[in-house]
């Protein structure tokens, strides 16, 4: 495993533990604000850890492409996920 991957894995796990907590914030009745709060920090999370998985993708099956001049597949999987990050 390398080391985007790594850092997104331990970063996923963050975010997994945010989220037990934040379940436990709403079974116990805390204040809104502070929950939404905490929704936030697990969404921020999760898409650091999905940009890190897009830069190991585009940093090794994304150059193997282009370096064997087959990229045009790949661009197109980027330009589709890029579009559902932008769309958000």
């Amino acid at each position: 495993m390398n080391e985007e991957k790594k850092k997104a894995l331990q970063t996923l796990k963050i975010a997994k533990g945010q989220i037990e907590a934040v379940i436990k914030m709403i079974e116990d009745g805390r204040y809104c604000i502070d929950i939404s709060n905490q929704i936030l920090a697990v969404s921020s999370l999760v898409k650091k850890s999905n940009m890190l998985i897009l830069k190991q993708h585009m940093n090794s099956c994304v150059l193997e492409a282009v370096n064997s001049g087959n990229s045009a597949e790949k661009i197109d999987e980027i330009t589709k996920i890029l579009s559902k990050i932008v769309d958000k």
